[in-house]
Parts: C-alpha cells; structure tokens; sequence
C-alpha cells in the first residue's frame, strides 16, 4: 500500500472549506456539506496555533491541486521542507518575535533588567538579603502567578490559597533563576523565554503552549537552606 502523506488526511478532509469563492460562496446544502465545514473550521484554528500567519489562499490552493491531481511539489520534497519549517523556521521566526518583545518591555520600562539567558524582571521587593536561595537542594516555599504574553492567566497559586514548597531544582530555568534575585519576603515580576520556561514541550497541565514566553509574579515566602550533614563534611 503506498505510504499515505503525512497531513494529506487532514488537509483533503477540509477541502469543502476551500473554494474558489469567496465571501461565504460554499452552500452547505446538506449534512455531508455542514461537517465537512465544521472539519475545514478545526483545521483552521489548528493551523492558526501552529502559525498564525499562515497564507489561508495558499493551504486551500494546496487542496485544490492535490484533487485535481497535480501537486506542484514532490511528496519527498514537500515533506521535508514542511518539517524544516516546523523544525527550524518557525522555532526561529518565534524566537526573533519573542527576543524583540522582551527588548520592548525592557525599553518601555527602566526599572526592568535583562539576565544574560533572557529573563526580563523587575524587583518589586527585595526581601532578607541574609536568605536568598543559591544551591538547587535549597527548598523555597513560593506563591505565583503565571500568565501568557497575551495577557491571560493560566495559574495563580493566590486563587487557590496554596503555597508551593518545593526544591529549587525542580522548578524551571527562568523561575530559579528570578528567586535567586530576591531573598526571603522578596517579589519580582519577570518575564521568560520560552527556552527558560517550558520550551517546546509547553505544559499541558496548566495550558500552556509550545514556545511561549511567560509572565511570572514570584513571591519567596520561605527559604530553607541545604546543610550538609555534620559527618559529611
């Protein structure tokens, strides 16, 4: 059996969303015509995650060309150039956007610094300077908000009443990083690039995407440092 496309099952099925019309020119005369739309409608918005910008005239193009049979690229050759956009450009043109969005933050606002990884921060207090965190085996005990670039909270420990106690080391990058700036009793609102949050692999849990860049409000309630044991020593 030949060796289905990789996305062709997806994009022939919204091809009924694609027509040569515009401005609502497809009737959807039938059940057949309004699920056909409704599949064409979820692989828009899954397009517009993956890449917001994307030409919609050039992906319907696509489905036309490959029913009428005559795809202007080579499966080999579109597939590998699909997967060095996925894998490469669009990593980078994401990574351009979110360096200029946090140089903007910073520029807008002098009392914002930037760490040599990205995180752009503001102290808004600086807590026992006696008690800050250093080693990853230090336990902090925090409260936080996280919220996305658009504004959007996707985590607020103070709606939940909770306090995280946890060891330095188990939270990401741009978070231990920022806690390390303040002591004990010590706020900071910093901003993370997504390779100093969760990356690529985002967070499910908390609804948060592939690459994004994101707002944390840290407050250090708690700090517990590592001791060795005596007869460690």
């Amino acid at each position: 059996m030949k060796r289905a496309f990789f996305w062709a099952g997806v994009v022939v099925l919204a091809a009924a969303a694609c027509s040569k019309k515009s401005g609502g020119g497809v009737k959807l005369r039938s059940d057949v015509d309004s699920v056909a739309y409704v599949i064409g409608l979820n692989v828009a918005y899954n397009l517009m995650r993956m890449d917001s910008t994307i030409n919609a005239e050039a992906v319907c193009e696509g489905i036309r060309d490959a029913f009428r049979h005559s795809p202007r690229l080579a499966e080999a050759d579109a597939e590998t150039f699909f997967l060095r956009y996925m894998n490469y450009t669009l990593p980078e043109k994401a990574r351009q956007y979110e360096e200029q969005f946090l140089a903007d933050i910073a520029k807008s606002n002098r009392s914002y610094a930037r760490t040599s990884s990205g995180v752009t921060y503001t102290v808004d207090e600086v807590g026992d300077q006696e008690q800050i965190p250093s080693s990853d085996r230090d336990t902090v005990s925090i409260r936080y908000t996280i919220r996305t670039a658009d504004g959007t909270e996707r985590f607020s420990s103070y709606e939940r009443g909770d306090t995280l106690r946890t060891a330095l080391g188990d939270l990401p990058k741009g978070v231990k990083e920022s806690l390390k700036l303040v002591g004990r009793g010590g706020r900071i609102v910093a901003w993370l690039p997504a390779a100093a949050a969760y990356g690529a692999s985002g967070n499910a849990e908390l609804g948060i995407g592939a690459n994004a860049t994101l707002c944390y409000e840290l407050e250090l309630v708690a700090l517990d440092k590592f001791a060795i044991p005596p007869r460690l020593r």
